[in-house]
């Protein structure tokens, strides 16, 4: 009983329902899309459904465990995250946006979702056990090195935009624990000689293809028609929309994944700049509330985790609402809680069920 009352009261609600708006948000675009198609079954929307509904389980089971557990346990989960994505290159399946899945009967998960939450845990546990109060180098060479693994299996699928999110989830988190001296001048220069590599030995032709598009988007049949009608979508959604399922863009399926990469798009059209507005609002307060916790935590551990799951979620809204917009190339990165992506849902809700514990148990 006593576990139970300080299960309610200290279980952050405000963050758990700023999360259950986006998925409930994402939830009525895709039926709106899967309507207006006339799809009688409506299996995206079905699908969507269940992947949030798993999401909020997991988040419910993860929150009752004692994250601080989980410390102990950060190597063999980073080890088995490595053994994940080594496996997924031969055995997995490539899907057409590139990729690897894993496909059991008529499920499919793709890891790459699970081991961008695994890495934070991970750098997490490992930056805070050998850093006080500012990092060395050690600590920052052996977390750089153990993300580039992570990020060199999943270019290898291939898939660029997921590879970022980890770089960026790693930089987030070596920066707010401050960097060493002159280690500003070695991220600069690796990062120019990692985009040169990856650019020459790393791309795939359509994927050299999109970030080219988007550097002069001259053909609006071609390489850059996804993100043409995704301005059109934008452009024609005012400031109300046009309403759930009425957008043409997504309906007469002008806009190729509607429901996934584009689903930012789908939201300007439908429901215009005040939809726009309110999903933007609410992850903005999402951000807010798990900063707040990992303020209140006064554990070193949580507190990086916390950050480098802001830095997961807030990179993904910043490459797919700025991809929709034409102001990033095209990735396939989803918006996390709304794209039709279940794997990165049920990701998304694991990261939350790993703040609720903080929040509980800290």
């Amino acid at each position: 009983m006593q576990f139970a009352t300080k299960y309610f009261f200290r279980f952050d609600w405000y963050v758990f329902i700023f999360a259950c708006s986006l998925a409930t948000i994402g939830l009525l675009m895709i039926y709106g899309i899967d309507a207006a198609r006339g799809s009688g079954d409506l299996f995206q929307f079905k699908k969507q459904l269940l992947a949030v509904c798993i999401g909020l389980v997991t988040t419910l089971f993860i929150s009752l465990i004692d994250y601080r557990q989980l410390r102990n346990y950060a190597l063999a989960i980073y080890v088995g995250g490595l053994g994940m994505l080594a496996l997924a290159l031969p055995f997995g399946t490539t899907n057409v946006n590139g990729g690897k899945w894993f496909v059991i009967g008529s499920l499919s998960f793709q890891p790459v979702e699970l081991a961008k939450v695994i890495l934070v845990l991970f750098l997490a546990a490992y930056v805070s056990k050998f850093s006080r109060e500012r990092m060395s180098w050690l600590v920052f060479i052996g977390s750089g090195l153990t993300t580039f693994l992570y990020a060199l299996l999943i270019l290898m699928q291939p898939d660029f935009g997921s590879a970022m999110v980890l770089i960026a989830s790693w930089m987030a988190i070596i920066l707010f624990c401050g960097l060493p001296k002159h280690a500003w001048w070695i991220l600069g220069v690796g990062a120019l000689i990692v985009a040169i590599g990856v650019w020459n030995f790393g791309l795939k032709p359509y994927q050299k293809d999109r970030i080219t598009s988007f550097i002069h988007p001259t053909d609006k049949l071609g390489s850059a028609y996804n993100v043409n009608q995704a301005n059109i979508a934008f452009g024609s959604g005012g400031w109300l929309g046009k309403g759930v399922g009425e957008g043409t863009q997504a309906r007469l399926r002008f806009l190729p994944e509607s429901s996934n990469d584009f689903i930012f798009a789908v939201i300007g059209e439908e429901l215009g700049f005040f939809g726009v507005s309110v999903v933007l609002i609410l992850f903005g307060l999402l951000f807010r509330g798990v900063i707040r916790i990992a303020k209140n935590s006064g554990d070193g551990f949580a507190g990086l985790m916390l950050i480098g799951f802001v830095a997961i979620i807030a990179f993904h809204v910043f490459i797919n609402a700025g991809m929709n917009v034409g102001i990033m190339p095209v990735t396939g990165i989803p918006l996390p809680f709304l794209s039709a992506a279940a794997s990165s849902v049920v990701a998304m809700f694991i990261c939350m069920g790993l703040v609720e514990s903080v929040a509980i148990h800290s």
